[in-house]
């Protein structure tokens, strides 16, 4: 499996059995975007299922099909997610997302790094 994967939204990296996903500063999420993410992401994974960290502190904006596209099909291979978020903006945008896509996998927000790896513990094999 690769370790380390960019493209124009986010990075890719592993590190404790865990893929991070941080996006970087900035950048607006569209539908096209979110397909993109979900892709380079499948193709890291290499079909294993896993946890992800994903640091959306840098998102701008991100719309309404994006977060749809995201919140189905973009749960492929996923066991839980952890979001990184800073208060307020990136954290009202998560709990948006949670509340009203109701992704089908465990998915939490936290503001720090650590408390996000402990929830994450809990769905590594």
């Amino acid at each position: 499996m690769r370790n380390y994967f960019e493209n124009d939204y986010t990075s890719y990296r592993f590190h404790d059995d865990v893929l991070h996903i941080i996006y970087h500063q900035g950048v607006c999420i569209d539908l096209n975007a979110a397909v993109q993410i979900v892709k380079d992401r499948l193709l890291l994974q290499e079909g294993v299922s896993l946890p992800i960290l994903c640091d959306i502190r840098g998102i701008k904006e991100i719309n309404k099909s994006a977060r749809a596209y995201l919140a189905m099909e973009g749960s492929t291979l996923i066991k839980a997610v952890a979001v990184i978020v800073e208060a307020p903006v990136s954290e009202m945008m998560s709990e948006f997302y949670i509340r009203t896509s109701n992704p089908s996998i465990p998915t939490q927000s936290f503001e720090n790094l650590d408390d996000a790896m402990v929830f994450l513990r809990n769905f590594m094999a």
